[in-house]
């Protein structure tokens, strides 16, 4: 197992993933995360036979303003207002883990088929990853013309602020990614444990992680190093 932080950058800007664990106080749970941008089919299969949870992908809340892409309770809360049978649904503020959250739309890429096999759940992510990519250099891009929603993969919109702000698996893969320097959009999947039906612990997490060779990190190390990287990002600026 691989705890150095240097290495978990280094294998996001090979394109590998990283197990991130968040925080014992809030979900305890680690993540695989992989650069959205290098998801082959090979990699959903990984993260759907090794993790089980829910596959997503997390983006830079820059990205996801310039892509439109809102989080889900403000479009349930809008629909609310023709619908309010669905009011009550649209009310999660009784997250136990956070305050709110980080779902934006769920999307298919318009070249795939059902959008649920490891190849088009893939080119949905890789093209995600893409966009985000070109957005974050300035391009312009018209996101419907490329994704349909509903769809089979989970969008999830970072805080404004990342770490600064909340620090799920969202803001924490998306950090590693800005530090990585590369495409701020990672796909991410819980560890989930078959034997108890609960999350994966992370003692386990980190025997797996030794027996793939697969850096492990935890959110208390991310979010120091960010808050350094962003000081001395505003120090050049000074």
């Amino acid at each position: 197992m691989i705890l150095d932080f240097d290495e978990s950058l280094k294998a996001f800007r090979r394109g590998s993933p990283v197990l991130i664990y968040d925080f014992d106080d809030r979900e305890g749970e680690t993540d695989i995360a992989i650069p959205a941008i290098h998801v082959r089919p090979k990699d959903v299969a990984m993260m759907r036979m090794d993790g089980g949870g829910l596959i997503c992908v997390a983006i830079h809340p820059a990205a996801a303003k310039k892509l439109g892409l809102p989080f889900m309770h403000d479009v349930l809360r809008v629909a609310s207002e023709k619908m309010p049978e669905i009011r009550r649904v649209a009310d999660a503020d009784d997250i136990k883990y956070d305050s709110r959250s980080s779902f934006s739309l769920w999307v298919n890429h318009r070249d795939t088929f059902t959008g649920i096999t490891d190849v088009d759940r893939a080119l949905t992510i890789r093209r995600v990853g893409e966009v985000v990519d070109e957005v974050m250099m300035g391009r312009k891009v018209d996101f419907g013309s490329e994704f349909r929603s509903p769809g089979h993969v989970a969008l999830l919109r970072a805080a404004e602020n990342l770490t600064y702000e909340r620090v799920g698996q969202t803001e924490l893969s998306v950090a590693l990614a800005e530090m990585a320097g590369i495409a701020p959009a990672v796909a991410i999947c819980e560890m989930l444990d078959a034997e108890t039906g609960r999350a994966l612990t992370k003692e386990k997490a980190m025997e797996y992680a030794e027996e793939h060779g697969i850096p492990f990190i935890d959110g208390r190390t991310i979010v120091e190093h960010y808050r350094k990287f962003r000081e001395v990002e505003v120090s050049l600026f000074v």
